[in-house]
């Protein structure tokens, strides 16, 4: 660090090199640096909009920041730890490029309220990058539901065989959590945006800032009501965060069922060489990184949530230095969400194939076809409990047996009830037992299809 320090000349010396490291931040806040630019810019705009500077060095200012951005693009300019941070390395260089001028568009700013505005204005944009990435994934989810509207899966609860359901259905719900996802984001960047710029460090400034001019410049909604808050508020990026935890707890889902699906104890599905790994030791083994590595990430977007809240409970306000490590978890769970939506977009696309005859099998192996049994006597007057009970025990006399519901005789289906006939092998078909739950959101064929027209729509509004 050079012996002079930017910040005022209340210091008699130096930062110790090992603390000027752990103080800085422009390792990771250089992120920033677009936002960083364009806030100033508006900043510069507003202080000759209010003439506490003139037009001409508000112009100075404004240009000069533009040299900067395309010196960045360009590879030109790289601040090093003696920066300290992207908001004094950007200062710096403009004083380099329009000499003392520079040193004015710090007035009636903090790096407080700086950092804020920057961080909102990151996060604003990369929310809706991350909503447009969940609609290509919800496009992909679609597509393949639309055909396999009639394709059977089995449904599991405690991971056990239920009911057959549409496998277009089951892939809806996943389309249904990220819509969710979609509008959470929404709602969220209505709180992000909103300015803190003006704030100053804590108490606003005394100069005749307009606040609102700024904000309008950077399209934020409103500003600010109260300078304290501004400058120490981090809920915006504690529901971000949220959000994005729930977004990983989604993919995190669906990752595990295409892991248990592409087991050879499952068969359901086949993973394409394009986006599965093979051992180092075993040659016949085909992993399937993507959804577990997705399955891992979301971990860290926890824990980046995690370190948030811990962060922010006990602070006093105004701004204190613990608010530097809102940036790195929030950073990382922005890069890991879009990345993990990337990867199980191309894997749903082009990644993986469903097995739609080992599907059909599955379908038939087992006695998820026994609610509809008692579902065929309540609805001959049958009381359920009693019909219930009464396939209950045909379950359990059928396994002892080794049979399955459909290779009894309608002898036999009579004998344990006089209200059997002989329709009773298409009421339990997988294909009837899926088609007959008609209730809306249900697994029908027919709401299936209604779900879809509803859900492209959606997507396309």
């Amino acid at each position: 660090m050079t012996k002079e320090q930017t910040w005022s000349q209340r210091f008699e010396s130096a930062l110790h090199p090992a603390i000027a490291r752990f103080n800085a931040s422009i390792g990771f806040d250089i992120e920033l640096i677009e936002y960083d630019l364009t806030g100033s810019q508006a900043h510069a705009k507003m202080l000759a909009h209010t003439g506490i500077i003139s037009s001409e060095e508000g112009e100075q200012l404004v240009t000069g920041l533009e040299q900067i951005r395309q010196e960045y693009h360009q590879g030109k300019f790289q601040p090093g730890i003696d920066a300290e941070d992207v908001h004094f390395a950007v200062e710096k260089r403009l004083t380099e490029i329009v000499g003392d001028v520079g040193k004015k568009l710090h007035t009636a700013r903090s790096r407080n309220d700086q950092v804020g505005t920057d961080t909102r204005l990151y996060l604003r944009d990369q929310i809706q990058q991350i909503k447009s990435e969940l609609r290509e994934f919800q496009g992909v989810l679609l597509d393949i539901a639309e055909k396999h509207v009639e394709t059977l899966i089995p449904g599991y609860t405690h991971l056990q065989r239920a009911q057959p359901v549409s496998l277009a259905h089951h892939l809806l719900a996943y389309f249904q959590m990220a819509q969710r996802d979609w509008e959470r984001l929404g709602d969220v960047s209505r709180r992000v945006n909103i300015s803190p710029l003006g704030c100053g460090a804590l108490a606003g400034t005394t100069f005749p800032i307009d606040r609102h001019y700024t904000a309008k410049l950077l399209d934020f909604d409103d500003i600010y009501a109260n300078s304290l808050d501004g400058v120490s508020d981090r809920d915006f990026a504690i529901e971000f965060l949220c959000a994005a935890s729930l977004i990983m707890v989604h993919l995190s889902r669906l990752a595990e069922e295409i892991i248990l699906w592409s087991s050879e104890e499952f068969r359901f599905v086949t993973l394409k060489d394009s986006c599965a790994t093979g051992s180092s030791i075993m040659p016949q083994k085909k992993n399937p990184d993507v959804p577990e590595l997705v399955r891992g990430k979301t971990g860290r977007v926890f824990g980046h949530l995690q370190a948030m809240l811990v962060i922010m409970k006990g602070l006093p306000l105004a701004y204190n230095k613990d608010l530097q490590e809102d940036k790195e978890g929030l950073f990382d769970s922005v890069k890991t969400v879009k990345a993990s939506l990337e990867a199980m977009t191309i894997l749903l696309n082009e990644g993986l194939e469903f097995r739609t005859q080992r599907l059909a099998e599955a379908v038939t192996e087992d006695f998820s076809n026994a609610t509809d049994v008692a579902d065929y006597l309540a609805a001959r007057g049958v009381p359920f409990r009693e019909a219930y009970n009464l396939v209950g025990k045909v379950v359990k006399t059928s396994i002892a047996a080794g049979k399955l519901l459909k290779d009894l005789k309608l002898e036999e289906w009579q004998q344990l009830h006089p209200a059997f006939a002989a329709d009773i092998y298409e009421a339990i078909s997988p294909r009837q037992v899926v088609a007959a739950r008609n209730s809306h959101g249900g697994t029908g064929f027919l709401q299936v299809s209604k779900a879809l027209i509803a859900a492209r729509a959606q997507i396309d509004r």
